[in-house]
């Protein structure tokens, strides 16, 4: 019963909120307060610059394998455990996935910076 009163009251909180923010919107932004903002200094260029597309996929990229990487970290800790079966399948599995999308994202020239 607490687990269902705590979730009706985060949902109703949480509709409530995004009705007020609905209903009471900013209506006169002025021009200061939507400008870009660089350290106190006036901006050098356009804010709203296209970005590369490559640095975006280098960033996921990267993501992915660091919290791949990150699942292996408790492995010296898990090789002390009794239960062999049941963690060197798991470790070979997590591995062969790190590897298996290292070697994808090779094939598909991911990792090229000059195209």
């Amino acid at each position: 019963m607490n687990f269902l009163l705590t979730l009706l009251t985060n949902t109703t909180l949480a509709l409530l909120l995004m009705l007020i923010a609905f209903w009471f919107p900013q209506l006169n932004p002025y021009a200061e307060k939507i400008s870009p903002y660089e350290c106190g200094f006036d901006p050098m260029g356009s804010a709203r610059l296209p970005f590369s597309m490559k640095f975006f996929l280098v960033a996921i990229t990267f993501l992915l394998f660091d919290l791949e990487i990150a699942l292996l970290l408790p492995l010296p800790w898990a090789i002390q455990t009794n239960n062999l079966t049941n963690m060197l399948p798991t470790t070979l599995l997590l591995i062969s996935l790190l590897a298996a999308s290292l070697a994808y994202e090779w094939a598909q020239n991911g990792l090229e910076w000059d195209k």
